[in-house]
């Protein structure tokens, strides 16, 4: 066990550990100069090891420099989960910038808002996105980079090359200059949507991503020789905090696949010889019903992480079985904490099935009644949360940060117990919040882009249990009726599902919208009620 130690950051007084990287890019720099020639990235055919690595960062940290990109500056990036990303990451890192990392998944709208709030000073995407992207606005047309091999038949015709990666990649401007990068300073924003609707910029320091790779380290026992198969987005806290950070950390080996395919996956983990994977619970399902996956040589996978959502237990029960020496460990967190809040300790998990996990070893968790008085072991309450990787609040926003931190304490609005041996249970969320294949779905998002399409008068969303998916997405629509009762509906389930996937990332579109010409229920105070929505939604038939 690590030394700790109180310390004041901010106005918080907080556990820390007392030796630590003094930032992200000294973590990586010490990785580079302890392992330099063990691999580090693997992308389909490209390998590169840490030396390598290095190299293509100093190149493209210093090609942004020569741009003008400075420390301070955000700089974001749509990227898949490619070794491109990889060397962007670290590059703006070592420019003491900050990362703005996009889903891909995102719609124009979404990434035009983001884009609007944050203001990076360059963006760096998938050339296959461009159509996707604001034409004004920021960043500036020339500091524009995309990436993929299409990216030059993105150039209008007759129009100016764009700008690509490899620019930058192959540059030879001078070396980024040396900059002192404060432990407090942010790396990152990482915006997360909210019961309003319009996602808030979470600020994400090297204090508390330091803090995070070393709770994996910490507690999931993670050493060098590690392999692990990143699947799920880099551009989510779990896959940036909880698997890329943490495995460059400890000089790993980081294997990437853009997207999640189960054959694909079993495929890659015996080839690669996987000793770790962090999946969502959706994941380790798809996979049990591959019916090759007794097939498969998953010898040297010693660790299955799971979280985003709670694991059916016949999930858990039949994966034990298909892969027997495979030890699953269920945590629990939020962007909000850069990643991990608490981990299930490696082996205790099947006797703790129910449970998220302990706190994380430098992380506190309160459980808290609605007038903020802190409840026994065993009682159900809101979890405040505290502790280094807990981020200082919100980009430029003021009015969320009153509402969401309290004295030193982050206000999850997740409803749980802790007994009296540690172990944190989750009992029902207090938001509305939907969870979708490891994807948070905020139902009010979801209801702002429904009512901006003509004809509808009320939206209401709710989730509904899915036994591959975790939970899938039902629409309730309140429209106005056609001024002919002999006429064709104004609006059907079809025409809203175009409209948003034009405007919204795909895991967010309704899965069943049922639309009628009739208000939706609501209290003596005007609030619709979900919960007979939500009934109605768990007797539809099946989806598939």
């Amino acid at each position: 066990m690590r030394d700790m130690r109180s310390e004041l950051h901010w106005d918080r007084v907080m556990r820390c550990y007392a030796d630590r990287p003094a930032n992200l890019d000294a973590m990586f720099r010490d990785t580079v100069a302890r392992s330099p020639q063990a691999e580090a990235v693997v992308d389909g055919a490209t390998r590169l090891t840490y030396a390598a690595l290095d190299t293509r960062v100093e190149r493209v940290a210093g090609a942004l420099a020569a741009r003008g990109a400075k420390a301070g500056d955000r700089v974001a990036l749509i990227l898949d989960n490619r070794f491109e990303a990889v060397v962007a990451l670290l590059a703006i890192l070592r420019l003491g910038a900050i990362v703005v990392p996009i889903g891909t998944r995102l719609r124009k709208p979404e990434i035009a808002y983001i884009l609007a709030d944050a203001e990076p000073v360059a963006l760096i995407h998938e050339a296959s996105l461009a159509g996707e992207l604001p034409e004004g606005g920021f960043p500036a047309a020339d500091m524009r980079f995309s990436v993929g091999e299409n990216a030059d038949a993105q150039a209008r015709p007759g129009g100016p090359r764009r700008a690509l990666f490899a620019d930058l990649a192959e540059s030879s401007a001078p070396p980024a200059p040396v900059v002192e990068i404060v432990e407090e300073n942010l790396f990152g924003i990482l915006y997360t949507s909210g019961t309003t609707g319009r996602p808030k910029g979470a600020m994400l320091t090297h204090f508390g991503a330091v803090h995070s790779c070393l709770h994996w380290v910490e507690v999931s026992h993670l050493g060098q020789g590690e392999t692990t198969v990143l699947c799920i987005p880099w551009t989510h806290v779990s896959g940036l905090c909880g698997v890329l950070l943490p495995f460059l950390h400890v000089g790993g080996r980081l294997v990437l696949m853009a997207a999640f395919d189960k054959r694909k996956f079993l495929e890659t983990a015996s080839a690669e010889r996987t000793t770790h994977a962090l999946l969502v619970p959706a994941m380790y399902g798809l996979c049990l019903l591959d019916p090759k996956l007794p097939s498969f040589d998953l010898s040297s996978w010693r660790l299955g992480i799971f979280g985003g959502a709670p694991m059916p237990e016949p999930t858990i029960r039949r994966f034990a079985q298909a892969v027997p020496h495979l030890v699953l460990c269920n945590a629990y967190g939020a962007t909000e904490t850069t990643s991990p809040a608490t981990i299930m300790p490696p082996g205790q998990g099947m006797d703790h099935s129910d449970s998220i996990g302990k706190v994380a070893p430098c992380g506190e968790i309160r459980v808290m009644d609605d007038a903020g008085r802190e409840l026994p072991p065993g009682q159900d309450g809101e979890f405040w949360i505290a502790g280094p990787m807990v981020v200082p609040g919100y980009w430029r926003n003021d009015e969320a940060n009153s509402k969401s931190f309290t004295g030193g304490f982050w206000r999850s609005g997740d409803i749980g117990s802790i007994d009296a041996q540690g172990f944190v249970r989750i009992a029902d969320r207090k938001k509305d919040m939907i969870i979708r294949g490891g994807f948070k779905v905020y139902p009010a998002e979801v209801e702002n882009t429904l009512c901006e399409m003509e004809g509808v008068l009320e939206a209401a969303v709710v989730g509904r249990h899915d036994e591959i998916m975790g939970e899938c997405v039902i629409a309730f629509l309140n429209v106005r009726p056609s001024a002919d009762a002999n006429a064709p509906a104004l609006l059907d389930e079809a025409a809203v599902r175009a409209f948003c996937r034009e405007r919204m990332a795909d895991y967010k579109v309704p899965a069943r919208i049922l639309i009628a010409s009739e208000p939706l229920p609501r209290n003596a105070n005007g609030k619709i009620q979900k919960d007979p929505l939500r009934q109605r939604a768990s007797q539809l038939p099946p989806l598939r």
